[in-house]
């Protein structure tokens, strides 16, 4: 009879749970049951009868069964240690930050662990964490067979949380990034809003080649006149035509924004900028006339 036991505190009964996923796939009588030692702590003991294995074999299929239940635990860590982790890694490594700054570095490192926005980078980080909890598991067991899981989390997955700190790390860069931007648009929406109009209403019209037309309310085409001013100061090789749609609108502050052909945006970011200085001005065409011959111009330069 082999033993493995892992001590697991109140969580015993998840712990079982995903041992028992494990265990089932191998075809030999094993039990799991929980030992209440003297301090009242509870261990998850799983006892393996390799009897019915030819001797030679044993030592094999054992070591399979320790990769099985090294799997398990690797994804019960990653259940219920993971959040934990990086919640003590913000609180330890960020304390200058305030409750809700925390908790939105929280949110975005979460999203990352969990990879919400299922990213193809952060799915393979996703298997390499999981790879390094069922290494140092395998390697913990070469040399015992008892378990602490609290103190091998804390201590034996050194790896592993230093890979947590830079998914936190990065996380208050977004978050620094994400603040920024956000001061950034505050002030922009500040000179919008102590401008007086120019404009009741301005066409934007993305064409293929990254630049834009402009047209006002009687649809007649003002693009030179409009963005002529700051492209005195500029080089050709400087211009960047994304900032100067952002700075002539700002500058002509209309009242309304219509948006033709958003779909040629390649910056959507600039598309979203817009939207987020001029608020409820911002509208997107869902097709007319501009639109068409916008779409047919671009069509015959393809």
């Amino acid at each position: 009879m082999q033993f493995l036991c892992i001590e697991a505190g109140e969580s015993s009964e998840d712990i079982k749970d995903y041992i028992n996923r494990e265990l089932n796939k191998f075809d030999i009588d094993c039990f799991i049951e929980n030992v209440v030692n003297s301090e009242g702590k509870i261990t998850v003991k799983c006892k393996i009868d390799l009897s019915k294995i030819e001797e030679e074999r044993q030592h094999i299929i054992f070591d399979e069964i320790k990769a099985g239940i090294s799997s398990a635990l690797a994804d019960y860590i990653i259940k219920e240690y993971e959040e934990k982790l990086i919640y003590r890694i913000i609180n330890n490594n960020y304390c200058y930050f305030n409750s809700l700054e925390k908790k939105e570095i929280f949110r975005i490192a979460v999203s990352t662990i969990k990879n919400s926005e299922k990213s193809f980078l952060n799915s393979l980080f996703q298997i390499r964490r999981r790879n390094i909890i069922i290494r140092k598991l395998l390697d913990y067991y070469q040399g015992a067979n008892d378990l602490i899981l609290d103190g091998f989390v804390n201590f034996r997955l050194k790896e592993y949380i230093k890979d947590l700190e830079e998914i936190v790390d990065k996380a208050v860069d977004d978050f620094l990034m994400e603040r920024e931007y956000r001061e950034f648009i505050r002030l922009l929406r500040y000179f919008v809003d102590i401008q007086e109009p120019k404009f009741n209403t301005i066409h934007v019209i993305a064409g293929y080649d990254d630049k834009y037309i402009l047209l006002d309310e009687n649809k007649r085409e003002i693009t030179n006149e409009c963005i002529q001013e700051f492209m005195n100061d500029i080089s050709s090789e400087e211009i960047k035509y994304d900032d100067l749609l952002v700075s002539s609108l700002i500058t002509m502050a209309p009242r309304k924004i219509m948006i033709h052909g958003a779909k040629n945006f390649k910056n959507k970011e600039l598309l979203e900028t817009i939207k987020n200085v001029f608020w409820e001005k911002t509208f997107i065409c869902a097709g007319c006339e501009l639109c068409i011959v916008n779409m047919v111009r671009n069509e015959e330069k393809v």
